[in-house]
């Protein structure tokens, strides 16, 4: 028969079965619906257990392999971040001798240093100041929070 293009049903499995190639059920189950069966609850119960036990096995050992996996990326993560950081301060000491080097001429030696150092202690000190804002929402939400809490009672 020539394809329309319109769905048709599936043919029926010359094993038996389901139009829809479902199959028989495997043995020791019901068939269908009101198929009475010699097992008994006590067994669907252990069969039940059984899988229980299968599933946490299983998910036990997912969340051992992404913890390990989790593990492993984090010192990598550490490493290049610890390597990040020791070329920003290399960077920095070069930008420093080079902005010492290249002030000596206007302002001379010790006032080129100076003036960098200044410059650097000026960046820290606005640096502490962002950490200091920052603490003290930190400070603020866990105070609202005991607020609260002491409110409730």
């Amino acid at each position: 028969m020539p394809d329309s293009g319109a769905p048709h049903e599936p043919e029926p499995p010359e094993s038996g079965g389901s139009a829809y190639g479902y199959g028989v059920p495997p043995t020791g189950y019901a068939s269908g619906p009101g198929d009475d069966s010699d097992r008994s609850l006590f067994e669907d119960i252990e069969d039940l257990l059984v899988d229980a036990k299968t599933y946490l096995d299983a998910e036990f050992s997912y969340q051992k392999t992404r913890a390990g996996f989790i593990g492993t990326q984090f010192k990598r993560v550490l490493v290049f971040a610890i390597a990040a950081a020791f070329i920003v301060i290399l960077a920095s000491i070069g930008l420093t001798v080079g902005l010492i080097i290249a002030l000596v001429p206007l302002i001379t030696g010790w006032g080129a240093t100076a003036v960098v150092v200044g410059l650097w202690l000026f960046v820290a000190w606005l640096l502490i100041r962002k950490a200091a804002g920052a603490w003290g929402e930190i400070q603020g939400a866990i105070d609202a929070n005991r607020e609260a809490e002491d409110g409730d009672n």
